[in-house]
């Protein structure tokens, strides 16, 4: 093997560091751009003489600043538009838009509404992750060791810090989609982490007495690496040609999907193995559980 993986571990780190540690500063000083899933804001249904098409109705709507605003038809003529907060003066003006662009319509309704996700549905959604979180590592633990699970946690960690440092960064929009997106990438993640566990548990069975550990990771990194490398780009292919070819509103839920997915094969081969080993040489040596494998 010509090139070491685990020798240059602090390195990995450190590239892991500079991306989610400006993440960090910026979630805690300027936060998420939070969309209207979020923020609640107006929500305005019409009903056209003609056919319309989404298109159509995002071409107007951007031209008065709000290109992010959810649109959902309902048959050939009936369009559902959810806008941020907008004043009453400005909706006036923006209805008033649609009708002379796109031709005659009827308000069927025209109200200020609250955010679809809430504080109460996001708090849930947390304790929802850190439950699967702490089953995750009840199961690697079993099928592995303890200390795998808690790097394969700290990996999935990773992965959803880095996503959301980029998109605190970038001031890139979050919605419902968004939460979508992280659940996808984490699901994602894990599998390729524990196909790299287990092959490196393989691989310990047939290694020499001799033979370091390092060594053993670094064999067992280089046997995934075509695997872990062609299923990455076959899903990244796609996501890209989804992002510009796709419809707008997509493209929050499939740029958080490519800078994740990105993430995730990065900490399957650079973060979570290594941080396993250092786990294995700096904490005292756990006994295995009960049932678990060799």
């Amino acid at each position: 093997m010509f090139f070491h993986f685990v020798k240059r571990r602090k390195y990995w780190y450190l590239i892991s560091l500079l991306i989610i540690i400006p993440g960090i500063i910026s979630l805690l000083f300027r936060g998420l751009n939070l969309g209207i899933d979020f923020t609640g804001g107006n929500l305005i249904e019409l009903e056209f003489e003609r056919t319309v098409t989404v298109q159509e109705v995002r071409t107007v709507l951007a031209r008065h600043g709000l290109e992010q605003s959810v649109i959902q038809l309902s048959g050939e003529r009936q369009v559902l538009l959810r806008t941020g907060v907008i004043s009453e003066e400005r909706n006036q003006d923006l209805v008033a838009a649609l009708e002379d662009e796109l031709g005659a319509l009827t308000v069927l309704r025209n109200n200020a509404v609250g955010p679809v996700i809430g504080k109460e549905l996001t708090q849930r959604a947390i304790l929802a992750l850190v439950i699967a979180a702490a089953a995750m590592v009840v199961y690697i633990s079993w099928r592995f060791e303890f200390k795998q699970g808690i790097a394969a946690v700290v990996a999935l960690l990773h992965d959803a810090l880095v996503t959301l440092s980029l998109f605190s960064l970038f001031w890139l929009q979050v919605d419902s989609a968004f939460v979508a997106a992280i659940l996808t990438v984490l699901g994602y993640s894990i599998n390729a982490t524990i196909v790299i566990f287990d092959r490196i548990r393989e691989n310990r069975k047939t290694a020499k007495k001799t033979e370091p550990l390092e060594s053993v990771i670094d064999r067992s990194l280089w046997q995934t690496l075509a695997r872990s490398i062609n299923t990455a780009l076959t899903v990244l292919f796609m996501l890209v040609a989804l992002y510009f070819l796709g419809g707008t509103t997509l493209r929050t839920f499939v740029l958080a999907l490519i800078i994740g997915i990105t993430s995730g094969t990065y900490s399957s081969i650079f973060i979570s193995s290594q941080v396993w080993l250092d786990l294995r040489e700096k904490l005292p040596k756990s006994k295995k559980p009960a049932g678990a494998e060799a």
